[in-house]
């Protein structure tokens, strides 16, 4: 991944939870729009960028088809990564089923699990954050359906126009867009980053899929970070040889 990464003038910028794709066609295309502006804003800064999971709000690649649409932000990303800029994209609850398409066409790295980036002695635990920690057994055992093989198989047998509109209508009911507080009693991925940094450190652990932009210590050394999503607030995660700070886009 980005192991033993030295930054100088360069940076890393983090965002999650676009869920391109949805409500509509018109706002999705807004969504895109604004972060591809983003990534104009920020090119002259990024050694990487990653996108930590959510990007579409489904995303499934048929062996000679892809989902239609998201022409503006893939062409972007293709021109950074023709830049040299880094493009790591990570899965998520809607996402999951990438498979080689944007790999070949993107030259991206794409990981379905936390990764550890090790920066100038800095060590930051990178995912999406759906089904960590305890609880939520229910999508849990979801998830090991959604990625078993068979499964998988069985779906792109679907032929596309049913395939997706049956996925689509089932996003739909799973989004999460409506988060409003944050209890760190009882919520789940900020106490299995505290039960993980009890364990082995981690000097930053960087997570989406909360859709709350959220940045709390956990101990003296180490920090929890939810860069939120694109929905309605953006805000995105910036990494120097610093550390890593979140930001509102506007």
């Amino acid at each position: 991944m980005l192991k033993d990464l030295i930054l100088t003038n360069k940076k890393v910028f983090f965002a999650s939870d676009m869920h391109f794709g949805a409500p509509t066609v018109k706002e999705s295309k807004e969504r895109e729009a604004n972060l591809v502006r983003w990534l104009n804003l920020i090119e002259s800064e990024a050694e990487a960028i990653v996108l930590v999971g959510d990007i579409f709000d489904f995303w499934y690649e048929y062996k000679k088809v892809v989902p239609r649409g998201y022409i503006r932000l893939l062409g972007k990303l293709a021109e950074l990564s023709d830049q040299g800029i880094k493009i790591i994209l990570f899965t998520g609850n809607h996402d999951l089923w990438m498979f080689n398409y944007l790999q070949e066409e993107l030259n991206a790295t794409v990981y379905t699990s936390p990764q550890v980036i090790e920066v100038n002695g800095m060590k930051i635990l990178v995912g999406h954050g759906d089904g960590l920690g305890k609880g939520d057994y229910f999508y849990k055992l979801l998830k090991k359906v959604f990625t078993n093989r068979f499964c998988i198989w069985a779906f792109g047998r679907l032929h596309p126009n049913f395939g997706f509109r049956l996925a689509h209508a089932w996003s739909s009911k799973s989004r999460i867009s409506d988060i409003t507080s944050f209890d760190k009693e009882t919520d789940y991925l900020y106490n299995y980053c505290l039960e993980l940094e009890n364990k082995t450190h981690h000097d930053f652990y960087l997570f989406g899929h909360r859709h709350l932009p959220i940045k709390m210590e956990l101990n003296e050394k180490s920090t929890y970070i939810n860069i939120g999503e694109w929905i309605i607030d953006p805000h995105y995660g910036v990494l120097d040889n610093q550390g890593v700070e979140l930001r509102k886009y506007v």
